[in-house]
């Protein structure tokens, strides 16, 4: 697609011939003839470079350059002079302006100007790319690795095993199982030990951010493409380039976007929002979620061929409630990250986490460890008092809501709110207990007929923010 450029220029026979000359050097070239006419074309539509004159009838040239500064997509502005007239110029490209020209030997030199600003403003972006990839590869010194996963119960010895298999292949991982099992762990772990490995791994939290967003966060996009888009920026796609995507809560992709996810995993290319270019995506997609994708198959909100791409090679992660035996070693790990040792604590205590259910299974098992240090002390025992005095009973055990006679929409229905209860309104707060984004908690109190209702309490998590 070619650079857009508008010349703003009173004098309509120079105004036609720098026309000719930059159409003929490539560039989709508009006319204006005049200050307000120029206005009138930058606040219709973008261009990437404005060539304006400094002396007009109605709008002068720095009427033209500031209200194009004022443009969310933010053009590149050369203003043209006459001899007289440098001072002011100068004082443009203080402000911003991109470069000027004296008219003397105009059609000579403005298109060389102009490829010049070009490739400026081309470099500019490119560098906000390599930026976003050393940001990226800097946090990756903190990759974990398979030596680093623990646990040696036969369900975690095949997760691991088969990740192992897959990780040196380009093949697509869809990583299964509850909230906190260690799943972008294992994630991590396949893109360290890929052929991949010293490009970017750049995680994704597809149930974090509105739709409007996340389709930017994925994909970029361009200069002026909605308002707030003053500039173009790179998705994540793009800063990935070489390395791996890892798509966390991928069951919480809008299906407006899975469309587009479907057509990088088929044709490995994409379109930033408002841009019109296809950009190629050389990227490993490893992907995770805690939802039965396939029961959201049969009710239309997952396409059935989006899943079959991702569930190229699927790995389930079991919960701890199921591989108690990792229980010990696990807590050693945590006790070791709060500068303690397992003979601080109690076998009162220990016999209470390994029979502890843990409904946010290792991630919550680093809180409880966390929280009873605090309370014993740096010297003191680690006692059971320092743990929940109740034990939550299994996810797996539905006695009781079975004896009452409950199915299951009306379990979900109690556990919502009950969740809403504890958290005292916070949706994302109740979402946490759930295991689930706030996105998806919306949409299952919004079936289940449960109002959302007015502001937050603490007035940070109302719909659509992220």
């Amino acid at each position: 697609m070619a650079d857009r450029i508008l010349v703003a220029e009173d004098k309509e026979n120079l105004c036609r011939l720098i026309e000719t000359t930059l159409s003929e050097a490539g560039y989709e070239v508009s006319i204006a003839l005049g200050g307000d006419a120029a206005i009138h074309e930058i606040r219709s539509r973008p261009f990437d470079v404005i060539v304006s004159d400094m002396r007009m009838p109605g709008a002068n040239g720095i009427q033209v350059f500031r209200e194009a500064r004022a443009q969310g997509y933010q053009p590149e502005v050369i203003l043209m002079t006459a001899f007289a007239d440098t001072r002011e110029a100068v004082q443009m490209m203080k402000e911003g302006a991109a470069d000027y020209i004296v008219k003397d030997n105009i059609l000579e030199e403005l298109p060389l100007r102009v490829r010049q600003v070009l490739e400026n403003r081309k470099l500019r972006q490119e560098s906000s790319v390599l930026k976003g990839r050393i940001e990226t590869l800097r946090e990756q010194i903190h990759l974990h690795h398979f030596d680093s996963i623990i646990g040696t119960s036969s369900p975690m010895k095949d997760a691991r095993g088969l990740a192992e298999r897959v990780a040196p292949t380009d093949a697509n991982v869809l990583l299964l199982g509850e909230s906190g099992t260690g799943k972008e762990i294992f994630a991590q772990a396949i893109h360290a030990a890929s052929l991949r490995a010293d490009a970017p791994f750049v995680p994704v939290n597809c149930g974090a951010l509105p739709e409007t967003l996340l389709e930017s966060e994925l994909f970029g996009h361009e200069k002026g493409a909605f308002t707030g888009a003053i500039r173009t920026k790179p998705g994540r796609f793009e800063i990935a380039e070489g390395g791996t995507v890892f798509l966390d809560e991928i069951g919480e992709l809008p299906q407006s976007i899975q469309v587009k996810l479907l057509r990088v995993l088929q044709d490995r290319t994409y379109v930033r929002v408002g841009g019109e270019d296809m950009r190629r995506a050389d990227v490993r997609i490893l992907a995770a979620t805690n939802r039965n994708l396939e029961e959201m198959i049969q009710q239309g909100k997952f396409r059935e061929d989006l899943y079959y791409r991702l569930n190229v090679f699927p790995i389930r992660l079991v919960a701890l409630r199921e591989r108690r035996e990792d229980v010990p070693p696990l807590v050693e790990h945590f006790l070791l990250l709060q500068e303690r040792a397992l003979a601080h604590l109690t076998p009162d205590a220990l016999e209470y986490l390994r029979g502890y259910d843990f409904p946010g299974n290792i991630r919550e098992l680093q809180n409880l460890i966390e929280r009873a240090c605090i309370l014993a002390g740096r010297e003191g025992k680690i006692e059971r008092q320092h743990f929940p005095l109740e034990r939550p009973r299994a996810a797996g055990d539905p006695s009781d809501l079975l004896s009452l006679g409950m199915s299951l929409e009306q379990v979900e229905n109690r556990m919502i709110r009950e969740a809403l209860e504890r958290a005292q309104g916070n949706k994302t707060k109740a979402a946490s207990l759930l295991g689930i984004s706030r996105r998806a908690l919306y949409s299952r109190m919004e079936s289940h007929g449960i109002p959302i209702g007015g502001p937050e309490t603490d007035g940070s998590d109302a719909p659509g923010q992220s």
